[in-house]
């Protein structure tokens, strides 16, 4: 699958990141001014549960139930 990658600045030089499929917009529900590009067309293997670099987990559970995936802050 590919997706765009989103981030915006939390503390301390930390960003969190938010993970769309590719060419959709943003969900309403996390529509936020604070959101920069990240990474546009990620590739990602079909089969990924997580992505590491952006401290996503459950990505497929997350962007099927939401229809976006977003950085787990509690890990960072």
């Amino acid at each position: 699958m590919r997706l765009d990658i989103y981030r915006r600045p939390e503390h301390d030089g930390i960003f969190s990141y938010l993970a769309v499929p590719e060419g959709k917009p943003i969900p309403q529900e996390a529509i936020n001014t604070d959101w920069e590009p990240a990474a546009k067309a990620l590739e990602v293997d079909d089969e990924a549960d997580t992505l590491p670099d952006f401290h996503i987990e459950q990505l497929p559970q997350q962007i099927g139930t939401k229809g976006y995936a977003i950085t787990s802050l509690k890990d960072m």
